[in-house]
Order: structure tokens, then sequence, then C-alpha cells
């Protein structure tokens, strides 16, 4: 296979060269100034006077913030599934399929040829941040491996599909990367997931695999696959050329502690990304752990709000917008978005935290309502997941996954407290896990600490250790196993938590 490395090398210099010199505030007005005018001429674009918005301000004032149900319900339901000039000019070709993170009901998410020309453009910032940081590379020299969802598209009329996200962008693969792509179209069509890995596991073996991408719990799951054909094998010896593990979907704390088992005598490098179906927001452009840089220049407008003063009708509600010229470091916002394929100051239902502003850099912190807050403590996702590998690698442990859910005060105790369903890789008991936990939650949150101080507020959090690989099982149950479905880190349903302590055999646990 011809090394198209050089190539890329020659792409690399100059974008990194142009985003040394771009200035943040400036390339985001102009963004969104660019948005507005291509959408101008649309049903959305006439109702909200795009044509005579002249700055940020006047855009905010004009646009309210809505969810994808308001967005369904007010602008696109009545012509569904084709969109044109509804909410972005033209028709729009596809829709990503997507049900949250929890699970539900199935939203679709437009995805215009804008879009899939910006996701483009930041799949190859994924490799020149990569290249920056790696100027020795051959990353496409060999296989790119992509261990997603099945790529097939449903057709919903003449010209118009759907899918997750993996397939779409599947179809959308440029001529010149096609043969740099695995798994072949054969398998990448197979929505069955043990059924997909345990064809692509031997097969991928036989591959020069340069990357792998995919969301940290599933890839552990087929390194487990890989661990079965070949028992005490890491990454390195199992794909000599590996260089690049690129991670999304769900924060790699929980996991890090198995990756680097994994990497151990690897070259290999991760590098977390931000996509989403609404677009692909940011790019790790430094090491694990110091955030991702936010793509400012391709077809998306940023604002920030605070997540208490969102409401539940958003439309109705007059919170405080941000944007990245005044947004402040270190605070937690619900992100919202404009994008190229018309969504309008939309809620994505994520937390982030920006880490800096030369360049602008965040780190996802959970999702909304995704937080844990019986007395006050709000505990984040971004708190939980660390505080749970934190205790497991107390016990000289690591996490294969977690659920929590809040415990309210009942008959047998006033104090509300919090359970964690934990798969524990290595020995552990339960009361060690919830003692070492409960350390880590006091030291990641100070509310926290507070009402747990002489035991008066909350209880001690009540840890429920589950068998390997229940997760999976409980995943596959209800047919979410595999490619982009996550497991919930926080239940907020009864009959969602019941349903997993049913199947992890703890039925005879005392429900909220």
């Amino acid at each position: 296979m011809l090394d198209a490395t050089p190539l890329l090398r020659a792409y690399a210099r100059r974008r990194l060269a142009f985003l040394a010199r771009q200035d943040a505030v400036a390339a985001q007005r102009r963004e969104l100034m660019r948005l507005l005018r291509a959408a101008r001429e649309t049903r959305f674009g006439k109702a909200h006077g795009f044509s005579e918005i002249a700055d940020v301000a006047d855009y905010q004032a004009r646009v309210k913030l809505r969810r994808w149900e308001d967005f369904w319900r007010e602008w696109w339901a009545g012509d569904f599934p084709r969109l044109v000039d509804a909410t972005w000019p033209a028709t729009i070709p596809c829709f990503a399929n997507s049900s949250g993170t929890s699970g539900g009901t199935t939203k679709r998410i437009p995805v215009s040829r804008a879009m899939l020309r910006a996701n483009r453009r930041a799949a190859l910032d994924v490799l020149v941040f990569h290249l920056a940081n790696r100027p020795q590379s051959r990353v496409l020299a060999g296989r790119n491996f992509l261990l997603g969802g099945s790529t097939a598209l449903e057709s919903l009329a003449p010209g118009i599909t759907a899918g997750d996200l993996s397939g779409i962008a599947a179809a959308d693969v440029p001529f010149w990367a096609r043969g740099r792509m695995f798994p072949p179209r054969d398998l990448a069509l197979v929505a069955d997931w043990e059924r997909k890995i345990a064809a692509l596991a031997p097969l991928s073996l036989t591959q020069h695999v340069t990357s792998i991408s995919g969301t940290p719990s599933w890839l552990l799951l087929f390194f487990a696959e890989l661990a079965r054909l070949r028992p005490g094998a890491r990454l390195a010896e199992l794909y000599p050329a590996l260089e690049l593990i690129v991670h999304g979907g769900v924060g790699l704390a929980p996991y890090r502690t198995s990756f680097a088992a994994w990497l151990e005598g690897s070259r290999a490098e991760t590098r977390e990304v931000y996509p989403a179906s609404e677009g692909f927001l940011a790019v790790a452009d430094r090491g694990d752990g110091e955030g991702m840089r936010m793509l400012l220049d391709n077809g998306i407008f940023f604002e920030f709000v605070p997540p208490e003063e969102l409401s539940a009708d958003v439309g109705t509600a007059a919170p405080e917008r941000r944007w990245i010229a005044d947004a402040e470091l270190g605070r937690e916002y619900a992100l919202v978005l404009s994008t190229n394929a018309g969504l309008w100051s939309y809620v994505l239902g994520d937390t982030v935290r920006l880490l800096g502003r030369d360049p602008p850099r965040l780190a996802v912190t959970g999702r909304l309502g995704w937080s844990l807050s019986l007395a006050g403590e709000h505990l984040i996702g971004e708190e939980l997941d660390e505080a749970v590998a934190a205790a497991a690698a107390s016990l000289g442990g690591s996490v294969a996954d977690y659920a929590a859910a809040a415990l309210p005060p009942d008959e047998s105790d006033a104090r509300g407290g919090h359970l964690f369903i934990v798969e524990l890789s290595g020995a552990g008991a339960a009361e060690a896990f919830a003692a070492a936990l409960d350390a880590a939650l006091a030291r990641a949150n100070d509310d926290y600490a507070a009402h747990r101080a002489g035991g008066f507020g909350l209880r001690m959090p009540r840890v429920v250790l589950v068998a390997p690989g229940t997760f999976a099982a409980w995943m596959d149950a209800r047919g979410r196993l595999g490619g982009q479905n996550k497991v919930p880190r926080v239940i907020a349903d009864p009959a969602l938590l019941s349903d997993l302590l049913r199947f992890a055999g703890a039925n005879g646990e005392k429900l909220p």
C-alpha cells in the first residue's frame, strides 16, 4: 500500500500554521455570519431576520434556545423526511440516528452536505494534531480501523437516508481513503456486535493496522476478544505498526488503567475527539487529560449557558448566553450550537468546562441531568468518572464499566445517598470500594465532603459489584451492544435501574 502520509504532512504544515495565527473570537464571529448568510433564505432564516443580523448580540436576541423536540415540532415534523429550505438551504440528504446517551426515543438529526464536508475536515484535523506530536508518523501507510456500529443506512425517501453516524461517515469516505479503511464493507454492515467482533478480531491481526478508532468501553471489549485469540499478548505485539488510538463518546477516566495495560510497550498514543450527531466539535491537540481544542472554523458557532439557568422549556427562559469572547474559564456550561446543518442555538445536552483561551480548549464534564445532587452536592459526570477510577486503582483494579443512581431518604434512613453498580476488573470487596469511593468523591467535591462530614447529610455510597461481562450482557439484552451505544452513567429512571439490578442478580436489593 502506498504511504500517503507525506501528502498529509504537507497539508498538516499549512493547517498548523493557519491555526497558530487563528484569533478565536474573530473566527467564531466570522463563522456565525457565514452560517447566517447561507441560511437567510430558508424559512427559519426569514422568520428570524437573518439578513438583518449584524453581530452576536443581535443573533442571541432574535434566536431563542431550542432543544431537538422544539425543532422537530416547529420546523421539521410536517415535511419529514424531505426537508427543503427549512432550517438549512436545499435538501437534507441524510439524518443521524441519535437516542441521546441513555437510550431514549430515536431522534433524527439533520446532516447536510456542508456538515459532511465539515466532518471530513475535522477527521483530517485529528491526523494533523497527531503528526504535530509524531513528526515521523506513517499513519497512512496502513489500515485505519474504525470500530463502530453497523454502516447500513435506511432509505427514508429517494435520495434521503438515515443511520448511525459511523454509517454516514463510512458512506462519505473520500476516494483516497477508501483503500486504507478497515473493516471491509461486508463486515462493516454487520449489526450483531458479538458476531462482528468475532469476525473482525482474527481478520484484523492479518492487517497492517496503524490506527484504531472507537468508544473506550467497546474498544476494551474488542481487545478482550483479541486476548482470547492471543492470550497474554498486548497491542504492541498484536498490531506492531499501531501508532494512534482515537477515542470519544464517553470519558476515558474510568478506563485509563485498562488502556495503560493494553498499551504497555506500544508506541501508540491515545487522542480524544468530540464528535456528535450534531457536528464534530473538538480534537485533543495535547496529551491525555489536557482537554480538546475547539474547531472554531468548521461550520459551528458555540454558545455557553450555565446549566442551572436552563428550564424545562428553554424557549421561554432568558438565561445568560455567552460565547467564546466572554465565557469564563473553569466554569461548567451547557453547550449550545448553531451549525451548518440547520441547528440554531440548539441545546446539545452536554456540559463542558473551558480550560484555556489561546487556543480555546474544553473538557466534557457530563450530560444535562447526569448529576447526583440529593443534598446540594451536585456531583457531575467528570467527578464521578474520576472518583470511580481512583477507588478501583486504590484496590489494585480497574473499571470495566459502571452506572450510578440517587437513593433518596426512606423509612430506614432519613439521609439520602448514592448507589454505584460497578463492574470491577480485579479483586475487590464492595465495602472497601465504597470507602475508597467516598474518600475520592470528598476530595473531588467540597460540597459532597461537607455533607458527608460526620455522616449527617449523606450516607455512605452503596456499592453493588457485578460479575465480569454484566454491562455488556445487559446492553445486549436491551439491543444496545457496541457501536455508538453508551452505558448510562447516571440512571434517573427507577424502572431502568431496577432492570439493571435485576439483570445483575441483585433483585433482592431495596430499590428507591
